[in-house]
């Protein structure tokens, strides 16, 4: 069985810092992309930002300059630095990975279980 497995998150001021970590676990040969979503209430998940297995990085523009994506290929993590926090920034963040099994060939998307993140004063 495969999971991933979020922490961070929570409450902070506007301009904040927070930092979101996601661990996969399991039986897992290898994993390609990684990415950050997010959904904030009345709204459509979007993705905040993506990092492939060799370390190419996107992010959506709202977030550029102020989120910074990472990954750890040995501990199977990644993580979303958050700087410069703003209201609008509030939503449920959830790390998503295509990860290949060990018991087939193909890679299939697995999710986290998503965290608050709060921005407000």
């Amino acid at each position: 069985q495969i999971q991933l497995v979020q922490s961070g998150g929570g409450l902070v001021q506007p301009g904040g810092s927070l930092r979101l970590s996601c661990a996969a676990s399991g039986r897992i040969v290898s994993i390609k992309t990684m990415a950050w979503y997010r959904q904030a209430p009345g709204k459509e998940r979007e993705s905040v930002a993506l990092i492939t297995s060799s370390g190419i990085t996107n992010y959506v523009d709202s977030v550029k300059g102020r989120f910074t994506i990472s990954r750890d290929n040995a501990k199977n993590t990644v993580y979303l630095q958050m700087d410069s926090l703003k209201p609008e920034d509030t939503a449920v963040y959830l790390c998503n990975a295509d990860i290949r099994p060990d018991y087939d060939p193909s890679y299939y998307p697995y999710w986290g279980q998503g965290t608050q993140v709060t921005v407000s004063s």
